[in-house]
């Protein structure tokens, strides 16, 4: 029973109905699995290049952005909070023991003198205390080291986003992961006219945080690259909020009354993706950064994967051109199709059953779609989406970066293609917006409402299910023409812990 207070918030949030009554029936019914036709591989849908082959990409996306009327923008989302990386240092601060006990909190105390933060942190003890974290040690005095890093009164990492938090150091001071991701557009996404486009998506809460950030530190990176940054900023829409219900389906209500509403998963970012002005967007983690000495690598493979991208992008746009002016011959067609089918490893055992109208439709309508170029690492054991073939609404097969919730666990086969899989996707992705004619697509078309999630929750001690949108690589960009490239694991350095700052790709 909707009531009238129940109106109003949707009305507030920008959701209809409809909508909520659609959210509610996805609880009741569950997504279906998706149905897969083979993992992912070198030999099978991914592509490895050889040098000659890296050098022609490279080319192509330096040429690509020696055109002023191509527009590159970078987009990280950066809206998460850190508290999930300092989990284990929450524990040990509300823990019956003062001393380091466990592996983990051991390590921490040995490593923290290579923290990029110890300075910061330094500062805080002494400005909490009167002492440093040395002399707090030497006392016995762990925790009061801890809350000072964790706490508002501190340097409130446990509140703050990843991307505010100083990860690596430098002779000249520490820098964050905003700082890390301006140096990399300026390295890989900058344009002909020395303009670079970034946009963090971030929560309401952190924005100004973030803002003075970029207001600080910007005028020194455009010295010392020479550019001149665009830095803009967005958050997840409301209207992505999903409704949360009980374990009977129902709505889940507050205890005023009101409709539970949780943020819709990282797939609330498509429509952020949507709003971008540009030709082509990287997209990659705020947290997958590393120091100055180690960027080579990250350049070299943003700069190839762009590369595939506009060279696909360029042959895809002249087959279009040739569909519309309806001056191709059966030939043509077998080789857009053979395109569609190689190049952009999209299959359907049909296309042999149709007329010559019917293929040109067909393809015209697999090659008049966003096209995403995505990065694949050899899978070293780390969490990440799996590369595979897999069957989509309309009966064709294509590439799909799948999460292990939407793989059905309990059929072996599928099992072991998953447990199997040669690679993971590390959310290193190059797309492109536009068709050929230069108008932008609505990417919210593309997506597969079938291919969400439902998790379960609690609040105020209240079990409940939370529905989450299909994710921005995943379901949401089920429908685009997607290629997979391999690249090599020094371009994936998450920080999912803290002591993930320890390792030698942070220092």
């Amino acid at each position: 029973m909707i009531t009238e207070n129940d109106k109003a918030l949707l009305l507030r949030k920008g959701i209809s109905e409809e909508k909520l009554n659609e959210q509610l029936a996805c609880f009741a019914k569950g997504f279906p699995f998706l149905k897969l036709s083979a993992a992912a591989s070198v030999e099978k849908g991914i592509l490895k290049p050889s040098e000659a082959e890296e050098n022609n990409y490279l080319k192509a996306w330096n040429d690509y952005t020696a055109d002023a009327a191509h527009r590159v923008v970078k987009f990280v989302p950066a809206s998460g909070a850190a508290s999930r990386m300092f989990k284990d240092m929450f524990a040990f601060a509300d823990a019956a023991y003062d001393v380091p006990a466990t592996d983990f909190e051991k390590k921490y105390f040995a490593e923290l003198p290579h923290a990029a933060f110890y300075d910061a942190l330094n500062a805080a003890c002494e400005r909490l205390h009167g002492k440093g974290i040395e002399a707090l040690v030497a006392e016995g005095q762990y925790k009061a080291v801890v809350r000072a890093m964790l706490q508002a009164d501190g340097l409130n990492y446990g509140a703050l986003p990843k991307g505010l938090l100083l990860f690596h150091s430098y002779a000249e001071g520490a820098r964050t992961p905003l700082e890390e991701h301006l140096v990399e557009g300026a390295l890989y996404a900058r344009q002909q006219d020395g303009n670079v486009n970034v946009h963090f998506t971030v929560s309401p809460e952190h924005r100004p945080l973030f803002e003075a950030l970029v207001a600080k530190v910007v005028p020194a990176y455009e010295e010392k690259f020479g550019v001149k940054y665009h830095v803009s900023f967005s958050e997840q829409k409301p209207s992505t909020d999903t409704v949360a219900a009980n374990a009977d389906n129902t709505p889940f209500r507050n205890a005023d009354g009101s409709l539970l509403f949780r943020p819709g998963g990282h797939g609330a970012l498509i429509e952020n993706l949507n709003d971008i002005e540009a030709d082509v967007v990287f997209v990659k983690n705020i947290d997958n950064v590393v120091p100055d000495r180690l960027k080579d690598d990250t350049v070299r493979y943003k700069q190839l994967l762009a590369g595939v991208l506009v060279s696909l992008q360029a042959q895809a746009f002249a087959y279009l051109e040739k569909l519309d002016s309806g001056k191709y011959t059966m030939e043509d067609l077998r080789e857009m199709l053979q395109f569609v089918q190689k190049d952009l490893c999209t299959k359907n055992p049909e296309t042999k059953l149709l007329e010559d109208t019917e293929l040109a439709i067909y393809l015209r309508r697999k090659l008049n779609r966003p096209m995403r170029v995505c990065g694949m690492v050899r899978n070293v054991g780390e969490p990440g989406g799996g590369p595979f073939l897999a069957y989509n609404p309309d009966g064709t097969v294509s590439l799909q970066i799948l999460e292990s919730s939407q793989i059905d666990m309990a059929d072996p086969e599928k099992k072991a293609m998953f447990e199997k899989g040669t690679h993971f996707n590390p959310v290193d992705l190059v797309c492109a917006v536009k068709n050929y004619k230069g108008e932008a697509f609505n990417l919210p078309q593309f997506v597969d409402p079938q291919t969400g999630f439902i998790s379960h929750k609690s609040k105020d001690g209240k079990e409940l299910k939370a529905l989450e949108l299909p994710g921005l690589w995943n379901g949401a960009m089920s429908d685009w023409s997607t290629v997979f490239v391999e690249v090599p694991l020094s371009t994936f350095n998450p920080v999912k812990t803290v002591n993930d700052l320890y390792r030698e790709q942070h220092q």
